[in-house]
């Protein structure tokens, strides 16, 4: 959920010196569409939900110092609004780096699940629809595409989002579900680990170690 700075910036430092490889999430929805080979053992993929500020000024100058990539969901309705988020400029800077890959969290992250008992069923419809076009839409104009791949909010999803993620154009989605990517898993609803501050040090060997040493799917 939220990590210090020096937090991350060890959690860098002990992948690259424990012989873990940090790839692209591209290099691993991939190898789920059978697009390509298996990840290397000891394989791990970091991404970031929402888009805060800090994305850019303290996560690019570490990600450019261990050159690692790193995957980041925004809504696009925060960009260049909230005080807490990125500019579409900081973004295209990220872009711009080689390291970080834009994709999308819906258009303003909404609680799907709150929105399916609150309105009529067209109406639930036509705002899931919305959602997740318009986050692509909006992503692909400002940056430039392809923007393919989907961060569930709140990590809500079911049956029917998952169709309608793949109808709009959605070819991999992660969710929050707490355990390592493996063969069994539907590249559609990828779990990961969502880390908070008390992930550090024997805390942290400890998820690369339940994990298997093999693939982590996300911090």
């Amino acid at each position: 959920m939220t990590v210090t700075t020096p937090v991350f910036e060890s959690h860098l430092k002990y992948l690259k010196e424990n012989g873990y490889t940090v790839i692209p999430l591209r290099t691993l929805v991939d190898w789920y569409l059978k697009k390509a080979p298996a990840p290397p053992p000891k394989s791990v993929v970091i991404v970031e939900d929402d888009g805060h500020k800090t994305v850019y000024s303290d996560m690019l100058p570490l990600a450019r110092k261990y050159q690692v990539p790193v995957t980041i969901f925004v809504y696009p309705s925060a960009i260049s609004n909230a005080s807490y988020a990125l500019t579409w400029e900081q973004l295209r800077e990220l872009k711009k780096s080689g390291l970080f890959d834009i994709q999308s969290h819906s258009y303003w992250h909404p609680d799907f699940k709150r929105e399916s008992k609150r309105l009529k069923p067209a109406e639930y419809a036509k705002l899931v629809d919305w959602q997740l076009r318009r986050s692509r839409e909006k992503l692909e104009k400002e940056l430039g595409g392809p923007v393919d791949l989907l961060a569930w909010p709140f990590g809500i999803y079911d049956e029917y989002l998952l169709g309608r993620a793949t109808a709009a154009g959605y070819i991999g989605a992660l969710t929050i579900e707490r355990h390592p990517a493996g063969p069994g898993d539907s590249v559609m609803k990828l779990p990961r680990y969502l880390l908070v501050n008390g992930d550090q040090g024997k805390a942290f060997t400890r998820i690369l170690e339940g994990a298997g040493g093999g693939r982590k799917s996300a911090y």
